[in-house]
């Protein structure tokens, strides 16, 4: 029985009723698991590369590994966060797009987002170029600036594959079509480390050939997946060839890109300026350290709700844009409970391992006993972070990016920054008191995303699914 059947059986009684929704739910959950699967691999996978790449540098020595580190945290704050924030306005138009069967639009919207993040990486570059004159007139030590500059310079190629991996990645998960993905990134991670070993112990170009390990990585999985998409199948309807129907529609791309990137660039930027922050506290090498080790925990966990957010926005874009106001708001549902399990489970088991994890890291006590206080409360914010991830992914579905970017406005700059502030300095809780701040900017940003989910009108959000789609169709005209 498809959903179009279910949703137009006339219905006897309550019973029957029940039932149906009970076979929809079910179908539903088997459809994200489908979905949320390869993307959580995926983003993993995409995740370790960087990591990868510090990892050779630290046996390299202190001054390259905290220069690499540096370099790394400054590359996703002034570029890719971005690059990836503006590639997943995709998740509206091309998911959309897909729904409503209008197959060769796909096409349309990822050239028009490949040749807009490719124009967007050319000031990135710039910047990253000047790096280590950046990071010195921040106050940064010198003699680590200099090492992040360079390793920020070899990195420079990798913010153009970056993005239009991005507009791929987006094209493809439009379609339901994930494996694909999860079998080039992990081919890719497993030549990633063949290839930093070599570029950094083999080539004589240390840290600098871990930087360019990282760029040849994403080249590679970017031809990968273009050569994917020019030869299969799966993709006939939907990738036609380059056309200048690509050059048309910018403006109204931009409209979604923009809210977009800010909606997880103003999240990205709070949680790097927490171990910024670190380092004012008393005790800073302690601090900076834990933090340091919270934050990379919570970006690894991180990418098991994101899947989830990746599934959740597909899903609700193919229903809005295939007509079915029903289906999506059972999608909603759905993914916010199995978030919620997912949330719990990890959160149990951060709890049961707080007093091992830290030795991961250190074998000083100090560091380990602080680690697991900490585990603590990053247990309780992987729960709030899960059920704002799936909230946000049905936003970006729905097309809410500019009022998702003005809530995370509000809860991480008006609330979060300013409460983790208050607490860690005011209050003396240190780092503690930094993580705090965090959880109350994720708390008002998941309430105020559930507010608006729960208000939703479905059966609007269809109609303003076929405006735009109607406007960008004109646009192509």
């Amino acid at each position: 029985m498809d959903d179009d059947y279910v949703l137009e059986t006339p219905l006897v009684n309550d019973e029957e009723m029940n039932v149906l929704n009970r076979k929809m739910i079910m179908r539903e959950i088997k459809k994200q698991l489908k979905l949320a699967g390869p993307l959580m691999a995926v983003n993993f996978m995409l995740f370790s590369l960087q990591v990868v790449s510090v990892m050779f540098v630290g046996h390299l020595g202190q001054l390259p590994l905290s220069g690499a580190s540096v370099a790394t945290s400054f590359a996703s704050v002034t570029g890719l966060s971005l690059l990836k924030g503006m590639g997943n306005a995709l998740d509206t138009f091309c998911g959309q797009s897909y729904g409503a069967k209008q197959y060769y639009m796909l096409g349309i919207h990822k050239q028009r987002a490949m040749l807009v993040l490719i124009i967007m990486s050319i000031p990135l570059s710039f910047i990253w170029a000047n790096t280590g004159q950046i990071l010195t007139f921040l106050g940064q030590d010198p003699e680590i600036s200099a090492e992040a500059g360079t390793y920020a310079c070899y990195m420079i190629p990798t913010i153009f594959a970056y993005g239009l991996l991005q507009c791929h990645i987006g094209f493809l998960q439009a379609q339901n079509n994930v494996l694909p993905m999860m079998i080039t990134t992990g081919f890719t991670t497993l030549l990633h480390v063949i290839i930093c070993w070599f570029m950094v112990f083999k080539s004589g170009l240390g840290n600098k050939g871990a930087a360019l390990s990282n760029a040849i990585s994403y080249w590679i999985n970017v031809l990968l997946l273009a050569i994917y998409v020019r030869v299969s199948p799966a993709c006939k309807e939907t990738w036609t060839g380059f056309s200048k129907e690509a050059f048309n529609g910018t403006a109204e791309f931009l409209r979604l890109a923009i809210p977009s990137a800010l909606m997880l660039c103003l999240e990205v930027w709070t949680f790097e300026m927490m171990v910024l922050l670190s380092g004012f506290l008393p005790n800073p090498k302690l601090e900076t350290s834990v933090l340091s080790i919270s934050l990379n925990t919570c970006s690894a966990i991180y990418m098991l709700p994101l899947g989830l957010s990746g599934a959740i926005s597909t899903r609700v874009s193919n229903e809005l844009g295939a007509g079915r106001p029903h289906l999506a708001r059972i999608s909603v549902r759905v993914s916010t409970l199995m978030v919620m399990v997912e949330g719990v489970f990890v959160a149990w088991l951060l709890v049961l391992g707080r007093n091992a994890w830290g030795y991961c890291y250190s074998t000083e006590d100090e560091v380990v006993e602080y680690v697991a206080q900490m585990m603590l409360l990053l247990a309780f914010s992987h729960v709030v972070d899960g059920i704002q991830s799936v909230l946000s992914g049905t936003a970006r579905g729905c097309g809410w990016q500019k009022i998702a970017a003005l809530i995370n406005l509000g809860a991480y700059y008006i609330v979060g920054v300013p409460s983790a502030v208050l607490l860690a300095f005011v209050f003396k809780l240190g780092g503690k008191g930094l993580w705090t701040g965090i959880i109350m900017a994720l708390l008002v940003q998941s309430f105020l995303l559930l507010l608006i989910t729960l208000h939703t009108n479905w059966d609007k959000e269809v109609k303003k699914a076929k405006d735009r789609l109607s406007i960008v169709m004109v646009d192509e005209e």
